[in-house]
């Protein structure tokens, strides 16, 4: 696998990674924007609205028609949340023209129009986007806005985020808010849309056996040369600055619900991107495994949990402990829990725990190029972070990791938020 990338214009960037380990191309489209409340439910609909049609393929019937015509190509996109950023992604993935047919077709040529032009030439009526499309789209969020709540746990994440970074852009909900919706026509839609593709970070991605001539390509398409040069208008990788909570905020909130859901959120006191490896090590020994104390001691050995878990999330420099429990069990279940980050603190786990850890780690990182679309979601991880790491380089940073850099990020971590879910 061999990665390349290149600033095909000031804020574009395309990115290649050339593999023949597939019969398949993979072609993914992101615009980074930052998250603000003003425009987060817009850019939530705009991505919906996006895969309703293009200039040359105005509905979803005739997107699907043309991916039918291209051997059964698949399309889709959607929308993240990736630090204090809104991820708006296209894919499209079609055989490799090593694979069809007709010798002579450049399916990956049609591809890569066809998935431009829907992120950047959508179908317009008299300046706006469909009504009709407008508001079946705000209608589909609503209802995806209202159905958070069915996800207990996911809920409960979300809440513990919001209640951490009340006043800042990361507490903000990725599909945005109802009554912002109300505010939406199609007509000034439109304007910002064109104000967000003048002015987002945007990454073209290309998986799959390439051509050599494959950035001309990208170059001469008529999408990309009407992109203008910008300064992207997206929040750049920070120094980690992280400061340790002086008192722990602490959060309950009743529901109709059988299980208790309790999130722990952890703030990581360090200030030096590479330390992160280490954090991957604290973590999978937290919480991050089979073998961690979590999993082992608060719910195999004492039974106070169904589930126990713990994930790094590594652009806001946060761990959240997730642990579904008896609702009568929250004191029980919370003060195991706070023992668990003192053992840590006090170096109470072996060398094995630290080798287990690593194993974990670079056990996944190995099935990086096992898929495509993980592979560019790695690379597309390195570029907003950014980072340079090769996916040997980072096995290596993983292999350096002691115990005494374990403890240290141990002694950096600190609770911020208890939230907890009860009837």
């Amino acid at each position: 696998m061999e990665y390349k990338q290149t600033e095909l214009k000031k804020g574009i960037k395309f990115h290649t990674i050339n593999t023949d380990k597939f019969k398949t191309n993979l072609i993914a489209v992101f615009m980074t924007t930052k998250l603000t409340r003003e425009n987060v439910t817009k850019n939530a609909v705009i991505s919906a609205l996006l895969r309703r049609g293009s200039k040359t393929m105005p509905s979803q019937e005739e997107i699907s028609k043309q991916m039918e015509e291209m051997y059964g190509a698949s399309f889709d996109c959607g929308l993240d949340k990736t630090g204090d950023n809104q991820v708006l992604k296209f894919y499209l993935e079609t055989v490799n023209d090593n694979f069809l047919p007709q010798k002579g077709e450049n399916m990956l040529k049609t591809s890569l129009k066809n998935l431009l032009e829907i992120a950047f030439n959508p179908y317009i009526e008299n300046e706006s986007f469909k009504p009709e499309y407008v508001e079946q789209e705000k209608n589909n969020i609503k209802q995806r806005i209202e159905g958070k709540i069915d996800n207990k746990a996911r809920y409960s994440l979300d809440r513990c985020i919001e209640e951490m970074y009340p006043d800042e852009p990361f507490g903000l909900y990725r599909f945005g808010y109802i009554e912002d919706l109300e505010k939406i026509d199609g007509k000034d839609l439109y304007e910002y849309y064109k104000q967000l593709i003048d002015s987002c970070k945007i990454d073209i991605f290309v998986s799959g056996k390439i051509e050599d001539n494959m950035e001309e390509i990208v170059t001469a398409n008529e999408n990309m040369q009407s992109l203008k040069e910008r300064m992207p208008d997206y929040v750049p990788p920070k120094e980690l600055n992280k400061k340790l909570p002086q008192k722990e905020n602490v959060v309950t909130e009743s529901m109709e619900v059988t299980q208790g859901k309790l999130i722990l959120g952890l703030n990581v006191g360090i200030d030096k991107e590479d330390l992160r490896y280490d954090v991957l090590i604290y973590n999978s020994i937290l919480g991050g495994s089979a073998n961690s104390k979590m999993f082992q001691n608060v719910r195999e050995k004492a039974h106070l949990a169904y589930v126990a878990s713990s994930s790094y999330l590594r652009f806001k420099n946060n761990i959240f402990v997730n642990c579904g429990i008896e609702i009568g069990n929250y004191e029980k279940a919370l003060e195991l829990i706070k023992q668990q980050i003192e053992d840590m603190k006090k170096g109470e786990f072996s060398e094995e725990d630290i080798e287990n850890a690593k194993k974990g780690i670079i056990a996944t990182i190995k099935t990086i190029d096992d898929e495509q679309d993980t592979g560019i979601t790695y690379y597309f991880g390195q570029e907003l972070s950014g980072s340079d790491i090769s996916i040997e380089e980072y096995m290596d940073r993983i292999q350096e990791v002691n115990k005494e850099d374990v403890i240290h990020i141990a002694k950096n971590v600190g609770i911020h938020t208890i939230y907890f879910l009860k009837n």
